[in-house]
């Protein structure tokens, strides 16, 4: 059993997750249980409920969740007034069609499967919208997808979830429930997803391209390190200046690894017979420093 998650907020969801497996739940149902813990508190503003909202000061949110043994998802995208996101996501899995539904459509499936519909923006969140307004020129941030592999007994699966930019125009959509770019999972080789600025990650189809990598040789670690170098150097050979990215991967035999563009990534891991520990990745993830 393996279970990597992006950032420090994911911590408790992780021990969450790991603690229902011992307890034999699914998968799915385990993943879902982190998420959730990250959507469900206000505390953190980049994903569900107190997430950061748009420049309206609406919370619209994006999600997803991939099963690799089947390559079954769901997705929602522009999600308001439900605190998960990721458990709507769910409910699309198995469908033949429509498992991406996006805006009032999203909207209307969730309230269908008994989803409670409620305001998504706190106090605290609409206060730092109003002093960000209030600013020019506006700055886009919080783009900290909480992101979530397993791998256990030849499964991978893969979810995220995320209120998006601060500040991004009314609908605008990122990389975190789009099935290539933001997340995905192939039993038969591992997994891998992406947080940070989407309109980069889509550019790179970076959990894909990892994935991909993973299925060619390369160690879940290479594969998150070259694919984030390389998404990197090409856009700076084409002349942009790259954003933030980062990536968590796993492959099929539980092995592990994280790489980012940014000075530091904390991810967390929870592995077989271990404990559940933070990390750090630095210098596109060829340093990993465990921190406790």
């Amino acid at each position: 059993m393996t279970i990597i998650a992006t950032w420090k907020m994911a911590l408790n969801g992780t021990k969450l997750a790991r603690e229902a497996l011992l307890n034999g739940a699914a998968l799915e149902e385990a993943l879902i249980t982190l998420i959730k813990d990250v959507e469900m508190n206000e505390d953190f503003h980049s994903v569900g409920y107190s997430g950061l909202p748009n420049e309206d000061g609406v919370v619209e949110c994006d999600a997803a969740i991939m099963n690799g043994d089947n390559l079954h998802f769901g997705a929602v995208a522009g999600l308001r007034n439900i605190r998960s996101a990721v458990s709507v996501a769910y409910t699309l899995i198995d469908n033949e069609y429509n498992n991406f539904l996006v805006g009032e459509g999203a909207l209307k499936h969730a309230k269908e499967m008994g989803f409670k519909e409620e305001e998504m923006l706190t106090d605290e969140a609409k206060k730092l919208w109003l002093e960000e307004r209030a600013k020019k020129p506006k700055v886009y941030k919080g783009h900290d997808t909480v992101c979530g592999l397993i791998a256990e007994k030849g499964r991978c699966i893969a979810a995220t979830s995320t209120s998006g930019l601060f500040m991004k125009k009314v609908g605008r959509v990122g990389d975190s429930p789009l099935v290539g770019p933001g997340l995905y999972a192939d039993s038969e080789v591992g997994a891998a997803a992406a947080t940070g600025v989407g309109e980069d990650i889509i550019k790179g189809t970076l959990s894909y391209a990892i994935v991909s990598l993973i299925a060619s040789g390369l160690s879940p670690q290479d594969a998150a390190t070259k694919s984030v170098m390389d998404l990197d150097a090409k856009l700076r050979a084409k002349g942009e200046e790259p954003r933030d990215f980062s990536v968590i991967a796993v492959n099929k035999d539980g092995a592990w690894g994280a790489a980012t563009n940014i000075a530091e990534f904390p991810f967390i891991v929870s592995e077989d017979g271990g404990e559940t520990a933070m990390y750090i990745a630095r210098d596109f993830g060829r340093e990993i420093e465990k921190i406790k």
